[in-house]
């Protein structure tokens, strides 16, 4: 296959849900922006080549995620994704050096920057149950906004380097800061970890497959408990509850007003 030129041009089709590379690209570089930097300023001062390779990487990345999450990561090949995020074959070396270190790298960008979000999020909040609430709630939010990524989690979820990255890192972290501290109640802290991990993957299934909106009001009726509403809370009440709590200060946390996002 000959190469294409990199035009930087949106890709006219993409995965239903999800939003197209160029745009996308153009979110993800504006998250790496200079701090403190006035609007424009840090995109003058760099260089329009490291710009353009910084916008096709992002590209990559985004035709790779919706790929991964539709079809699996064994599944998808290099051609898909340059085809997707519409680049030439060739350039992708320019980027990965294989299809595995854009896979390593795609982890860290779903799941590692997504959970230093929710460290800066939970940073003050004192309360050990309320962290973990928090930080559920924000996962089902976000896998309801954005059905890709929540459905990259569910495949990623249980995957070597997830296990090490994001959401199960940081669950274990604050699962054991709140057995330190009394506030969770634990008799294999293993085994806690491992449920409340799959208490959230299994709810955004349950979000995706089933709540999702514009479903079918024909659905079978055994699902109607599921559709309802607030299925984030309930996820963080099951969390809670594995780890200690009692049902109905469980819920309490639960349903406590969000905090703020940090500026």
């Amino acid at each position: 296959m000959s190469d294409k030129k990199e035009t930087g041009a949106p890709v006219n089709g993409g995965h239903p849900g999800s939003r197209r590379p160029r745009q996308r690209a153009m979110e993800v570089g504006d998250a790496h922006a200079v701090e403190g930097a006035s609007p424009g300023e840090g995109e003058r001062r760099e260089p329009r080549g490291a710009r353009r390779k910084r916008e096709t990487r992002a590209r990559l990345l985004e035709a790779a995620l919706a790929l991964v999450a539709t079809k699996g990561f064994e599944h998808v090949t290099i051609n898909e994704i340059t085809e997707a995020a519409d680049v030439g074959f060739g350039s992708f070396y320019n980027h990965f050096e294989s299809k595995e270190a854009l896979h390593a790298a795609l982890v860290d960008w779903v799941i590692e920057e997504f959970g230093e979000r929710l460290d800066a999020l939970v940073s003050g909040l004192a309360d050990p149950a309320e962290v973990v609430a928090v930080c559920v709630r924000h996962t089902l939010l976000r896998a309801r906004r954005e059905p890709v990524w929540g459905r990259f989690l569910i495949r990623e979820g249980f995957s070597d380097r997830a296990l090490h990255l994001g959401m199960h890192r940081r669950l274990r972290r604050d699962s054991e800061m709140g057995i330190a501290a009394g506030r969770f109640a634990a008799a294999d802290p293993f085994m806690s970890h491992v449920s409340v991990a799959g208490i959230v993957l299994a709810a955004i299934a349950a979000e995706l497959n089933v709540a999702a909106p514009g479903r079918s009001a024909a659905e079978p009726d055994q699902d109607q408990d599921v559709a309802q509403e607030h299925l984030a809370e309930r996820a963080a009440v099951a969390v809670l509850q594995t780890l200690g709590l009692g049902r109905a200060e469980a819920e309490h946390v639960a349903r406590r007003p969000l905090p703020a996002a940090p500026r």
